[in-house]
């Protein structure tokens, strides 16, 4: 995901949130909202945020939700839908999930932003990077991830985002099932063959 201009996502249009509409109305937004961000987690590649600006509210609920989060040193990210009346709920679930409880309710309840180094030391972001080599950083993390198998990565991708809410034994015994059912996808036979070989793998997708 990427934004032009100085703004990566501002969130929704308050117009749309306006008392002229009624309750259905609303309704349909933030669940359209909330199915987006699932969404992300279950497309079967990676995703990511390359943020040059400004990321608020559900704009910063859309990074939180990406797989990968890719920022300029200018990039900001806050929830400041408390100083407008209408607290930032809905990206509280993302923000929660990725950023240390107390550093995600002092946005929530302060609505101040982060900076981009911020972000990143709390690890709401992967990567700052300058303005310049943002494109480039991006791409470089794009072409690293299509090189490994299509397969394999979405195996690995839904693994990860089932166990992380799963207890450690759980979390162990699936993702023991999957090591093991990994080694049954022809990519995961190829990768092995390769690696003993000593040559490049050559993956089906």
């Amino acid at each position: 995901f990427a934004a032009e201009g100085p703004v990566f996502c501002s969130g929704h249009d308050l117009k749309e949130l306006s008392s002229e509409d009624d309750v259905k109305h609303h309704s349909q937004v933030f669940e359209l909202c909330a199915e987006v961000m699932t969404l992300i987690q279950k497309l079967p590649v990676p995703v990511i945020a390359k943020v040059n600006g400004l990321a608020t509210a559900a704009g910063c609920q859309l990074v939180a939700s990406c797989d990968i989060a890719v920022a300029s040193e200018k990039s900001q990210f806050a929830t400041p839908g408390v100083n407008i009346g209408l607290f930032c709920s809905t990206p509280a679930v993302a923000l929660g999930r990725s950023l240390p409880r107390k550093v995600a309710l002092e946005m929530l309840f302060t609505g101040e932003p982060l900076s981009a180094q911020e972000a990143l030391m709390h690890g709401l972001i992967s990567k700052v990077v300058p303005e310049d080599k943002l494109e480039e950083e991006t791409m470089k993390i794009s072409q690293k991830i299509c090189e490994s198998s299509r397969s394999v990565l979405a195996l690995g991708k839904a693994t990860f985002y089932r166990q992380i809410t799963q207890d450690l034994d759980t979390a162990y015994k699936m993702t023991t099932k999957v090591m093991v059912d990994n080694l049954t996808l022809r990519d995961g036979q190829e990768g092995i063959e390769a690696f003993v070989q000593k040559r490049k793998p050559v993956w089906s997708h």
